[in-house]
């Protein structure tokens, strides 16, 4: 199942309802939910790893820099030295992992045909790309409705306070509990980065 448009996550939205009434405040608050669709390929598996362990304004800043120089297509990163990279905002461990992809030549047109978990286990084999930026690149470019990326500071926090927990859930512990929300859990995943911002007066993702 894949969330394409408006209406797919406005039917998503209805469903997750459905399943866990709790979400019904949250929409309430959060009032539409972002769609955050983005386009697929080596620019945004490059952008995810730039948004690593980063607050949302530095990885917009950094990116906005590596657009400016050209640097986000394969050719010209494999091309780009250090001194380059680094003037853009990339750290010496991102600067491994954007060649580690550059050089990956993964089949972007095969992994829009795979199920969620096979195009997470394709992409966590390219140094850099963990099991987060694999589903955020799942879930955001390839509009799959059932990701969630629960390894996520922001969603286990958002997700701490809306159901009341006594604690941050850990992944593991998120997992389980985003389980019932199939196979709604990207919709489910986006009501809670928007609450986490109206909480928090932050962004959860960018």
């Amino acid at each position: 199942m894949r969330i394409r448009n408006r209406q797919d996550l406005d039917r998503g939205a209805a469903a997750l309802v459905a399943l866990e009434p709790r979400f019904g405040p949250v929409l309430d608050a959060v009032g539409a939910l972002p769609l955050r669709l983005r386009g697929d390929g080596f620019a945004a598996l490059l952008s995810a790893i730039v948004s690593q362990q980063v607050s949302t304004a530095s990885a917009a800043a950094i990116w906005a820099r590596i657009e400016a120089a050209g640097l986000n297509d394969a050719r010209t990163v494999r091309a780009a030295d250090d001194a380059t990279l680094k003037a853009v905002g990339l750290s010496r461990p991102k600067m491994r992992y954007a060649r580690a992809l550059a050089e990956a030549d993964l089949d972007y047109a095969a992994l829009r045909e795979m199920a969620p978990e096979a195009v997470v286990a394709e992409l966590i084999r390219v140094p850099g790309i963990g099991r987060w930026t694999a589903e955020i690149y799942a879930k955001f470019s390839l509009g799959h409705a059932d990701v969630f990326a629960a390894g996520d500071l922001a969603l286990q926090e958002s997700a701490r306070l809306v159901f009341d927990l006594a604690a941050r859930p850990d992944e593991a512990a998120l997992r389980r509990i985003a389980e019932p929300w199939s196979p709604w859990r990207a919709v489910a995943a986006r009501a809670l980065w928007a609450y986490y911002r109206v909480a928090k007066d932050r962004e959860g993702i960018r």
